[in-house]
């Protein structure tokens, strides 16, 4: 894989990770309820998670690239549309925490399978999956070597950016708990996811 599609794919990937989504919430969630022994179950779930979403995205990644240009063409502005959605309905959502965030007894089994469902069926994921991963994939190379390093890339970006945020909760548990906290930042992650949907929108095929 071409060291410039890379880095343009782990870019777009880090900047649709750190936004707060479902994923992140559950995970900030047990973070404030069970500390930072959540942290490590609740990332392992969520890269097994985005490791199934991924793998089943890319069953259709041949077809896409082979579409036309107009096919293409709809597809980065549905893309890119949908994520300016998700940045205003964050801008516009009243900030909350999951039910988990009041248990102190939660199994590690419980919070991995939760963490791991969430992840893989969350919208935001295989919405980029589906239609941004074939924006950097070169057809004139072979299509397994690119996948394995986009997937590989991927997971290790949402491994370290869950932890993060578990990290995070579990260390200012009593700050993340207000209301202003959470508010500001799903302001500053809908700002961010609409100015990633611009700049999807801008993109060129090479």
């Amino acid at each position: 894989m071409a060291f410039d599609l890379w880095l343009a794919f782990a870019a777009a990937s880090a900047v649709v990770l750190m936004i707060p989504g479902p994923t992140i919430l559950l995970v900030v969630g047990y973070a404030l309820g069970e500390g930072k022994r959540a942290a490590m179950t609740c990332s392992a779930g969520v890269v097994l998670g985005d490791f199934v979403a991924i793998t089943l995205s890319f069953v259709g990644v041949g077809a896409l690239i082979a579409a036309s240009a107009d096919a293409f063409t709809a597809l980065k502005w549905a893309g890119a549309a949908y994520l300016v959605y998700l940045g205003i309905k964050m801008w516009r959502a009243t900030p909350h925490l999951d039910a988990a965030e009041a248990r102190t007894v939660t199994s590690h089994r419980t919070m991995f399978t939760r963490s791991f469902v969430v992840t893989m069926l969350n919208p935001k994921s295989i919405a980029f999956f589906i239609a941004f991963m074939p924006q950097f994939i070169d057809p004139a190379a072979a299509l397994l070597p690119q996948a394995t390093a986009m997937t590989a890339t991927f997971l290790v970006l949402a491994f370290a950016n869950a932890l993060f945020y578990a990290f995070l909760a579990g260390t200012a548990r009593q700050q993340i708990r207000r209301p202003a906290v959470l508010r500001a930042v799903n302001r500053v992650g809908g700002t961010v996811l609409i100015g990633a949907g611009i700049m999807t929108a801008a993109l060129k095929r090479a």
